[in-house]
């Protein structure tokens, strides 16, 4: 294979057709047509000599050679779109929009709020709490932590953490009512974050029924809230409970944890992740993550 680079626009075609998995999407993207994509997918698979797409039905699936190219093209255009921002707005300064799964933003992210001000007194963050991916559409944000599947193809996400589940109890109702095995459960009220499935889980694995008495909450922030004024028993996790605990606000009685059914990720449009102030959030939220 020559030691030369390949042309530029046969492999922003390749990218982008790699990243939709389809030629027409990746023609509306780059505002060309279907032909002219295909053929500079063809040119450049005839400069490097190799099969980039697998081609039948609807989609295009990448060979192996074309798996092996696609991440280095795209963090190539990646690290050349953020070169482009640094130029053109080279401070970290300015309004930072952000939609957060409300218990990281209340229990993980609120408490350490002040780290980051500290850090970046420049930079003023517009927080709300939403887990909805429809986020990463509204030119209105410019980050999104989302608590799912990470399952975002057209979107630029990186996994930030799995959690660990397990019940949380408040000191108070833990004396009234003691937890000394999972059995016990059938004499409290369980706080749902969901509707059922992750208790369903923990339950499973103890190897016990679904109790009868049940209250649901929109979000595991508002479950956890209800466990700390001693109104039933919550599934906490390693993430958003660990302070509470070492604190003594929440009391964890039995040793079992499950994976939680999803995970938290961090997701944004690709040129949202380009500019230096996503990039300065970004890079400070996984370092918290490590340090904390």
């Amino acid at each position: 294979m020559s030691s030369r680079l390949p042309p530029l626009n046969p492999l922003r075609a390749f990218e982008a057709t790699a990243r939709h998995g389809s030629v027409s999407a990746a023609g509306r993207e780059l505002n060309v047509t279907h032909g002219a994509i295909s053929h500079q997918i063809r040119t450049l698979e005839e400069s490097l000599g190799v099969r980039l797409f697998e081609r039948g039905g609807k989609w295009l699936k990448l060979t192996s050679q074309g798996a092996l190219l696609m991440p280095v093209v795209s963090n190539a255009f990646s690290d050349i779109a953020a070169a482009k921002a640094a130029m053109t707005r080279p401070s970290t300064g300015g309004t930072l929009r952000v939609t957060c799964v409300a218990a990281v933003l209340s229990l993980w992210l609120i408490p350490r709020l002040q780290e980051f001000t500290d850090q970046y007194p420049d930079i003023q963050l517009d927080l709300r709490a939403s887990n909805e991916p429809n986020n990463l559409n509204s030119p209105n944000v410019d980050l999104c932590i989302l608590y799912g599947s990470g399952n975002w193809p057209n979107y630029w996400s990186r996994l930030w953490s799995r959690m660990e589940l397990f019940p949380v109890v408040s000191p108070a109702l833990m004396n009234r009512r003691p937890l000394r095995s999972p059995r016990d459960l059938r004499d409290h009220m369980l706080l749902h974050a969901d509707r059922g499935n992750e208790w369903n889980t923990w339950l499973t694995a103890a190897g016990i029924a679904l109790p009868a008495r049940q209250h649901m909450m929109s979000d595991a922030r508002l479950s956890i809230e209800a466990a700390m004024h001693g109104h039933g028993v919550a599934l906490g996790d390693n993430i958003t409970t660990a302070h509470m605990i070492a604190r003594g606000e929440l009391i964890a009685p039995f040793d079992l944890t499950v994976p939680a059914n999803d995970a938290v990720y961090v997701a944004c449009r690709t040129e949202a992740h380009a500019t230096p102030i996503v990039r300065v959030f970004i890079d400070w939220f996984y370092a918290s993550l490590v340090h904390n």
